[in-house]
């Protein structure tokens, strides 16, 4: 007898229905194999699909296993943003309506604490803290191979103290700064970009010249290795930009509060949240955080 699973079809980093980045996730997961969390994750062919079990520690409230079409990955954003949305919906609405609502997530990376609320549109918000700051790691390719590689210019890539790095906040993600959004929105994959990304799972092109003036970066993310080719709102690579802005930005002691804009080259706007703290010069905490809107549920059938 064929056994049926629910889920949810979510839309994250929006508060609009057919914007930001959809996402599907699977309650009841605990007698999936990873091969056919793979198999259902590409019958969905989203960026992610996120699969919830029971947790391992009893006091959290799900194991969030994340996949995309083509392999899993230790942490993704938009997945866990979407999850403690959801949860905090479906299993605290009460709560939900006159107070905050605290979900914590098993992952790779770690137990992630998340906390839903519920905003004045009817929109639930949910953010999460990192468990470490984001990280540097290796180095960039050089500024003509990285131009070549997306079908720009040398003098296109950089600008301000911004020049292109490798930043990991549990994924790594090629930084790359360009000096208009005319150039990104012109930027596509050269016959050389896998071997500039290399080891990171995506490059992240950014400028400031962007659609919304309240608006800190405006982005796109030419996925690597994942099954997709571009990325409406990339949660991991925004978590990992703390890194990038402490880096060249150098912000002063205190609470620092970035927005994203990505996917409209998609037809799906998105808007990220980045909180930074910094203590002493140093990045000591970074949360991201977004809306999430319910699209739709269904069963699978396996």
């Amino acid at each position: 007898m064929a056994r049926k699973l629910p889920y949810h079809l979510l839309d994250v980093f929006t508060d609009r229905r057919f914007c930001g980045n959809p996402l599907a996730v699977v309650e009841g997961a605990d007698g999936l194999t990873a091969t056919e969390m793979q198999a259902i994750a590409r019958e969905f062919n989203l960026s992610e699909t996120v699969f919830l079990q029971s947790p391992q520690d009893p006091v959290n409230s799900a194991r969030a296993r994340i996949f995309t079409p083509q392999k899993e990955l230790p942490f993704a954003g938009h997945p866990t943003i979407g999850a403690a949305a959801l949860l905090a919906e479906t299993r605290a609405g009460d709560i939900l309506a006159r107070s905050d609502v605290v979900i914590v997530l098993e992952e790779e990376i770690g137990a992630l604490r998340c906390e839903a609320l519920r905003g004045r549109n009817g929109v639930t918000y949910a953010q999460t803290a990192l468990p470490a700051a984001p990280r540097k790691i290796g180095e960039s390719p050089a500024r003509e191979a990285l131009a070549a590689a997306l079908s720009l210019t040398p003098g296109e890539i950089g600008f301000g103290a911004h020049v292109p790095t490798i930043y990991s906040a549990g994924a790594p993600f090629l930084f790359v700064p360009l000096q208009s959004r005319e150039a990104l929105d012109r930027a596509r994959r050269g016959p050389t970009f896998a071997d500039a990304v290399g080891e990171a799972i995506g490059a992240f092109l950014y400028t400031h010249d962007t659609v919304d003036s309240a608006s800190a970066i405006h982005a796109r993310m030419y996925a690597h290795g994942l099954g997709i080719d571009e990325d409406p709102a990339t949660g991991s690579a925004a978590a990992a930009f703390a890194g990038v802005a402490h880096e060249f930005e150098r912000p002063d002691d205190g609470e620092h509060e970035l927005f994203i804009e990505q996917g409209y080259a998609m037809g799906r706007p998105s808007r990220i949240t980045l909180r930074m703290t910094v203590e002493n010069g140093a990045l000591a905490g970074v949360a991201i955080g977004g809306q999430v809107v319910r699209v739709g549920e269904g069963a699978l059938r396996l």
